[in-house]
């Protein structure tokens, strides 16, 4: 079965009239539209309003009041993820960037979300390869391009990471995870993946995606991966639901 690839592309506007419209208009704020500074794509106000992440449990990146140790429900049964690390907490102005990157083509949005998991994610462990959550192939078709292989390419080139799309596919057509409850989640993408590629699944592997919920889809995909021998598996996320 052939690897799917994003099916569109947006020419960016890099060229000689990109930046006499940039000179004449100046830069615009993704979210709101006002004037941002200089080589920003955020106007001061929504720059400053972004929710990093804070204090946060290590295996599911829930965010906690205070420190980084597990949560009480990782305590009680433990995920298949080694750790999770969440760029951003869900709120303001990031629920606003990550919908358009994902449902209305805003590459430029996804571009700034990318920039900004770099920056978040630079300190921690490097592993083998990132490997971005796979669409099926029916919604890739539909949707046109994979969110999280958008994510995860200029988080490679920004980490100098390699980044392997085909070791993971997505073999279920699943219903969307966002109308359905926790335990609802866990069924609907238990057993929904499978590894694949020619060459062996690196030991060290991190999964690529826009936003951890319960984290379901992130576990199924960890477990597809640690059977095809991979010893650890983290999560590196946009932005987590609190």
């Amino acid at each position: 079965m052939p690897t799917p690839v994003n099916l569109t592309s947006q020419p960016l506007v890099d060229g000689g009239l990109g930046r006499r419209l940039l000179r004449l208009f100046g830069n615009r704020c993704l979210v709101c539209r006002e004037r941002a500074a200089a080589e920003q794509d955020l106007c001061n106000a929504c720059m400053a309003a972004l929710p990093w992440a804070g204090a946060a449990c290590a295996r599911c990146a829930i965010p906690l009041p205070a420190g980084d140790g597990p949560c009480g429900a990782c305590l009680r049964r433990a995920p298949p993820l080694g750790a999770a690390h969440a760029a951003f907490v869900y709120g303001f102005p990031v629920d606003r960037l990550l919908p358009r990157f994902k449902f209305h083509h805003d590459l430029a949005a996804g571009a700034l979300l990318a920039r900004s998991m770099a920056s978040a994610f630079a300190a921690l462990p490097r592993p083998d390869v990132l490997v971005p959550v796979p669409l099926h192939s029916a919604r890739l078709r539909r949707r046109g391009y994979d969110q999280a292989l958008e994510l995860a390419r200029p988080l490679a080139r920004r980490l100098g990471l390699p980044v392997r799309d085909d070791l993971l596919r997505r073999t279920r057509a699943t219903s969307a995870q966002s109308e359905l409850a926790a335990a609802a989640r866990r069924r609907n993408v238990r057993g929904a993946f499978e590894t694949g590629g020619d060459a062996p699944t690196p030991a060290h592997v991190v999964l690529v995606d826009d936003v951890m919920t319960t984290g379901a889809t992130l576990h199924a995909a960890a477990i597809a991966l640690r059977r095809a021998g991979a010893v650890r598996v983290d999560a590196w996320v946009c932005a987590r639901t609190p």
